[in-house]
């Protein structure tokens, strides 16, 4: 299944044979340690940089069905973020995963994104926009 938009994402989380919870770790665009002036350059334009996790957080796809209620929670933590990744977790036997279980997931999540191991995740930017942040 292709995903375009936030609203397909919680559509076919919502239609999965068994009970999803979205996973989500805000992360923030940051120059990297040490970057050269021509990074800085790229950077201030728009380009390059990292992308390092800020705040996660887990929810079943009634919670979020509307992603702007989604950025203004997330304002309540006042934690600058530019970009969501979000995963699945699907759940056994008609129930979601707890809570307690989509801590290792959410933790595996951040690692990954800090490892710029990103592929396995959607990405969208701070007004819901689907990103495409993998080349080519």
């Amino acid at each position: 299944m292709h995903i375009h938009s936030y609203t397909q994402l919680i559509e076919a989380a919502l239609a999965q044979p068994e009970p999803q919870r979205l996973l989500f770790v805000f992360a923030r665009a940051e120059l990297p340690v040490g970057h050269t002036g021509k990074q800085k350059q790229e950077f201030e334009q728009g380009h390059g940089g990292t992308l390092s996790p800020v705040l996660c957080v887990d929810k079943l796809p009634d919670e979020v069905q509307d992603f702007a209620a989604l950025v203004t929670e997330s304002e309540y933590t006042n934690t600058h973020w530019d970009i969501t990744f979000v995963a699945a977790l699907p759940g056994r036997g008609g129930f979601a995963p707890s809570v307690d279980e989509a801590v290792q997931p959410l933790h595996l999540m951040m690692n990954k994104i800090n490892s710029g191991r990103i592929d396995d995740f959607l990405a969208f930017d701070r007004q819901g926009n689907l990103l495409n942040l993998l080349p080519g």
